[in-house]
């Protein structure tokens, strides 16, 4: 069967792309009702890396990358990767010369659940990728797949042009469509929380702030 690949996918604006990065995934999942997050097999290659871009989404056969070289073209800069294979796949669709492509049409980095190999020179690089394996074994390029279709990543319905938020907590889909609203309630969410440090800072207990004492006292908890 043949594939294909959707050449006009609408992107968030790259202000809202911003803001989302800069709260990172934890506040983002938070301001979205606790949802969008991938599994936590989902691991950097890397520490202290965070990114946020626009999906360019892939739905590759198992062990085979041909889509990835496909999916270089559609690119632009600012954008992510996401692999999702048909089947579970843990060998590696990507490596150090797939990075300088993709590096090349101004990829933000890569998010894949399968393997990548040629770490090292990835770190080195500086390009970003989360993935569920890591694997010297190869791919083949024999069957064809799509580009830019709807796609489930890691337990995690991911769309063309959603906005991708990924740092050293794992990895956070935005719906393209709410990107702005969950922007403003991440950033609402963080001021919060600066406000409760203060307050814990000064040295205010947790049980107070949060009004747990008699919570607590009616599931039973007694202090002798």
């Amino acid at each position: 069967m043949g594939g294909i690949v959707r050449r006009n996918v609408a992107r968030a604006d790259a202000p809202t792309i911003v803001r989302l990065g800069e709260a990172g995934v934890a506040t983002v999942s938070e301001a979205m009702g606790q949802t969008g997050v991938m599994s936590s097999r989902m691991r950097s290659i890397q520490q202290d890396l965070a990114i946020a871009g626009s999906a360019v989404t892939i739905l590759a056969p198992p062990g085979d990358n041909w889509m990835v070289h496909v999916a270089i073209e559609q690119l632009q800069p600012g954008d992510i990767m996401v692999l999702a294979p048909t089947a579970p796949s843990d060998i590696a669709y990507f490596g150090d010369l797939l990075a300088t492509a993709a590096m090349a049409k101004g990829c933000k980095g890569l998010v894949i659940d399968a393997g990548v190999r040629d770490t090292r020179e990835l770190r080195t690089m500086g390009f970003a990728a989360w993935s569920s394996s890591i694997s010297a074994h190869g791919p083949i390029k024999e069957t064809v797949g799509s580009v830019n279709v709807p796609i489930i990543c890691s337990g995690v319905s991911v769309h063309p042009g959603d906005v991708i938020v990924a740092d050293d907590d794992g990895v956070c889909v935005v719906p393209n469509a709410d990107a702005a609203k969950v922007a403003k309630a991440a950033e609402e969410r963080v001021e919060r929380e600066e406000a409760l440090r203060q307050r814990i800072e000064s040295g205010e207990l947790t049980l107070d702030i949060f009004d747990m004492r008699k919570r607590l006292e009616s599931k039973g908890l007694k202090y002798e």
